[in-house]
C-alpha cells in the first residue's frame, strides 16, 4: 500500500515534534543512551510500517508513546536496568527534573529533606505507581495522555498518581 502525501507529512511532523521527548522518556526508563536511540528509531519504524499497511494514526503522541512503552517493556524483559541513582549521577540529570514533586503541582507534597533521595525511592516504588509518576512529573504528560498511552481510565491513572505521591511522601518523611 502507498502512503499519501498528507500521511507522510503528518508522520514527518510527528517525528519533528515528538522524537526528542520520546528519547528522553526512553533514556530515563532504560538508562542507556544508544539503546534509547534505537528504541525511538524502532518506534518510528513500527509506526511507518503500521501506516504502510493502510492503517491511520489519529493521535500521534499517544500512538508513539504507547508503541515506545511496549518496546521498553520488552527491553525490561531482556535485561535488568542500572540503578536510577547511577543514571542521575553519571548523566548529570538535574535535580530540577523533580521540582514539580516538591510542590506546586496538583499532587502537592512537602519535602523537608534533600530531593536527591527521590531517585532511590522511585526505584523502590511499586511499578504501577512509578510508571505514572515518571510519566506525569518527568515526561510532563497530563493524566489524560497517560491514560491513553496505558489504555486505562483517566480516573485509574489519577488515583495511581495520587497514591504514588502519597507513597513518596511517606517514604521521604520516614527517612532519617
Amino acid at each position: 500500500m502507498r502512503i499519501d502525501n498528507d500521511q507522510e507529512q503528518a508522520f514527518l511532523d510527528a517525528f519533528d515534534t515528538y522524537a526528542d521527548a520520546l528519547y528522553r522518556h526512553s533514556f530515563f526508563r532504560i538508562s542507556d543512551r544508544e539503546r534509547a536511540k534505537d528504541l525511538v528509531s524502532e518506534t518510528f519504524t513500527k509506526t511507518w510500517e503500521y501506516l504502510v499497511k493502510g492503517n491511520a494514526v489519529n493521535d500521534y503522541k499517544s500512538f508513539l508513546y504507547r508503541t515506545l512503552n511496549h518496546l521498553i517493556v520488552d527491553e525490561y524483559r531482556k535485561k535488568k536496568t542500572e540503578s536510577l541513582d547511577n543514571l542521575l549521577e553519571e548523566h548529570n540529570v538535574p535535580e530540577s527534573a523533580f521540582e514539580e514533586l516538591v510542590g506546586g503541582g496538583k499532587e502537592e507534597m512537602e519535602i523537608t529533606g534533600d530531593i536527591r533521595c527521590i531517585p532511590k525511592l522511585l526505584e523502590r516504588m511499586p511499578a504501577p505507581y512509578r510508571e505514572v509518576v515518571v510519566m506525569r512529573y518527568l515526561d510532563g504528560l497530563a493524566p489524560s495522555d497517560i491514560a491513553k498511552l496505558l489504555g486505562e481510565p483517566v480516573n485509574t491513572v489519577s488515583v495511581r498518581i495520587h497514591r504514588g505521591i502519597a507513597w513518596l511522601t511517606k517514604h521521604i518523611q520516614d527517612r532519617p
